[in-house]
């Protein structure tokens, strides 16, 4: 097949490594750089696996600095554009699936589009009536940041939105190329394929608020959360799995699919959905009390991402702890060797990890890590099991 995937972010870098072991894939970004350190072997994204393919194994990738509107012979397009959370319309900002499909209908080309960026619910059926002259298959991706492509080698489950030839086509086209040959495959309209991805991310955001939560009542009333979450998890029904306390959920899916699910709850009664996303702004504001009455002259912040082995800070909840210690006048300061300023949200920025522990009275760390063994004394952080 001949595959061309536009936007090489996880989703689509994951899938642009994964298919192009048996498959031809060209990758189109807008940010050329990006294609063309992927093909020379460099990922663009922090992702173990996605190196370690880079580095051993045969793909057959391209990349295209221009949208090949020449070529007139693609099989499929893979859209993984990004479509961050709008709170003025209030809804995802899909311009950039527009534009790609605008240029692929501008195009020689007549492939099947298939959209892993995340979208609204309905929207397929209303893009479609748009670009009438193209099938629009919507298929979900369920990626972590940083295991993108273990995730897809290694799929809890593929769902295609479409009962058509062209999605079981695909279909076998990630199958072929997963790890994992038994994995179950969901053929559905593109509605509900599309309120899959959403309702799966809103109950994830609430497993961490309901855990946060619980920590946050053991806190105040002086009992020890680690052993209450051990008791609650050892039911088999409940499980003993993301379970872990933290500043609250983040990165780049929870925060905003939470928020597009509620926006699509529009006239439809619900409680839970509203309730996820006040409980983990409460949360942040119960830590940012909670360090308060510390009374620290000066607070470090380590690190600005979610979790090891992601290179991404976008709405990591630490920054929201970080806003409301600052609020309070308390000087911060920052460790994060991914950005390279001098000062990030009004604070100092430190590239010397020693010299930081040292200016720091505490330290906060959504997520503990070796290097701050020396100063335990220092560390604030609600990571009770040293896990994600």
């Amino acid at each position: 097949m001949k595959i061309l995937i536009i936007g090489l972010g996880y989703v689509g870098t994951a899938n642009a490594v994964m298919l192009s072991q048996y498959n031809e894939v060209t990758c189109f970004d807008q940010d050329f750089l990006k294609s063309n350190n992927l093909i020379n072997g460099i990922s663009p994204i922090e992702d173990k696996e996605v190196s370690e393919y880079l580095s051993s194994k045969k793909l057959n990738l391209k990349s295209s600095e221009k949208f090949p509107f020449k070529i007139d012979n693609f099989d499929f397009a893979i859209i993984a554009t990004p479509t961050n959370y709008d709170i003025e319309i209030n809804k995802f900002d899909t311009s950039s699936i527009e534009q790609s499909l605008a240029s692929i209908q501008k195009s020689n080309s007549n492939p099947t589009v298939i959209i892993r960026s995340t979208i609204p619910v309905g929207y397929i059926k209303k893009i479609q009536t748009k670009y009438d002259d193209l099938e629009i298959i919507f298929v979900p991706e369920f990626l972590r940041e940083g295991k993108a492509l273990k995730d897809s080698l290694h799929p809890s489950r593929i769902v295609i939105g479409s009962h058509s030839k062209k999605g079981k086509e695909f279909a076998r086209l990630l199958l072929d190329a997963a790890e994992d040959k038994n994995v179950q495959t969901i053929y559905t309209n593109s509605t509900e394929a599309e309120s899959s991805k959403l309702f799966s991310n809103a109950y994830l955001a609430m497993r961490v608020a309901f855990f946060n939560e619980l920590d946050s009542f053991a806190m105040s009333k002086g009992l020890n959360t680690k052993e209450i979450i051990k008791a609650v998890s050892l039911d088999p029904r409940i499980g003993d799995f993301y379970n872990n306390p933290s500043f609250g959920y983040g990165g780049y899916c929870l925060p905003k699919d939470t928020k597009q699910l509620l926006a699509n709850f529009d006239k439809v009664p619900q409680k839970i959905i509203e309730a996820i996303i006040e409980s983990n702004s409460m949360r942040k504001d119960f830590i940012g009390l909670e360090i308060a009455k510390l009374k620290p002259k000066t607070v470090g912040i380590y690190k600005l991402i979610m979790k090891e082995g992601s290179d991404n800070i976008r709405e990591s909840s630490i920054q929201g702890i970080m806003k409301r210690v600052n609020a309070k006048g308390v000087r911060v300061i920052v460790y994060e060797p991914l950005i390279k300023v001098k000062q990030f949200f009004n604070s100092e920025v430190y590239e010397d990890l020693e010299l930081f522990k040292k200016d720091a009275d505490l330290i906060l760390c959504n997520r503990s890590h070796s290097e701050l063994n020396d100063v335990e004394d220092k560390i604030f952080t609600r990571d009770l099991f040293n896990q994600d």
